[in-house]
């Protein structure tokens, strides 16, 4: 379906923050790089807290660890606006971080190079760990063909900006999500190409499944297409080091079951990806995008 044309004052308020977009990574692209990370941890350190998701990030840390004092969470509240700080300013400096050597290590990498030369394709998960934009970029500059599914933002005209810098880096393609997108996803499936989604956020009308001990809906397309083109869920994640530098990890793959019920082994995939997000999350916890609201609204309008 084509989309309604935009008023004047939106194209105008549009076409302003695209011209803030421009100045903000005018600015980062001149600066060190750890010292655009640092500025971005202090600028979300300082401002997070007096935002509402704020509240969301400390609902979400009591209901993963209700045995946390309050100390605690406070501690962890600090470190995560540290990480997301971090990360968006990070993501204006991509090229950059991914250009250089010594800021990506690769463990266990030779799982890309086992996935190429057996020209079958895999479903990668992952979810928003630290810079979680390093995945994608190590995945496509990897041997092995992927596709990679994203948001498209709102305004367009920082689309267009976001798009232009992501070739930078190597991220040639991004499928929208939709009817579009799930047909280009299936196409490339088809020609023997991998996908990758993240699975980690709240999507309603997905599968009900437990996380962290309470049940919230999670998107079935990756289990879904493991399925359909009998091959595996590939989970990866992102670890931060120190500042601006990263692990990108391939984990063991996640087989899924056949057992002729499509409609519980979806479910049973879900399952086992909401077991991974745990684990990692459970790992390193100042890691996690903690800010989204993964649980149901009701969790949130009793917080307040």
């Amino acid at each position: 379906m084509t989309q309604a044309k935009p008023s004047m004052a939106q194209d105008i308020l549009w076409r302003l923050e695209a011209l803030a977009f421009d100045v903000v990574i005018a600015f980062a692209r001149i600066l060190p790089v750890d010292f655009v990370s640092d500025f971005g941890s202090w600028f979300f350190r300082t401002l997070g807290p007096l935002t509402g998701a704020h509240r969301v990030a400390e609902i979400n840390l009591r209901i993963v660890f209700p045995q946390a004092s309050d100390a605690e969470i406070a501690d962890l509240l600090k470190a995560q606006w540290d990480n997301t700080g971090r990360t968006f300013l990070e993501l204006l400096i991509m090229d950059r971080i991914i250009g250089s050597p010594d800021r990506v290590e690769i463990v266990n990498g030779a799982r890309f190079d086992e996935i190429a030369a057996r020209q079958e394709p895999v479903v990668f998960v992952s979810g928003h760990f630290a810079n979680f934009e390093v995945m994608p970029a190590a995945i496509v500059n990897s041997p092995v063909k992927c596709q990679i599914t994203y948001r498209a933002m709102n305004n367009p005209h920082v689309e267009k900006r976001v798009r232009d810098y992501r070739f930078r880096y190597g991220v040639r393609y991004f499928a929208p999500k939709g009817g579009d997108g799930a047909r280009e996803l299936l196409g490339a499936l088809g020609r023997g190409e991998s996908v990758a989604l993240m699975n980690d956020q709240k999507f309603n009308g997905g599968v009900a499944a437990p996380f962290f001990g309470r049940t919230c809906h999670t998107a079935p397309g990756p289990s879904r297409l493991a399925l359909r083109f009998d091959t595996v869920l590939q989970p990866m994640s992102v670890q931060r080091g120190r500042k601006a530098r990263f692990r990108v990890v391939v984990h063991p793959p996640i087989t899924l079951e056949h057992t002729g019920d499509t409609t519980a082994d979806i479910e049973a995939g879900v399952r086992k990806v909401n077991a991974f997000i745990e684990e990692q999350v459970l790992a390193r916890p100042a890691e996690w995008f903690w800010t989204h609201k993964r649980w149901p609204n009701e969790t949130y309008k009793r917080g307040r």
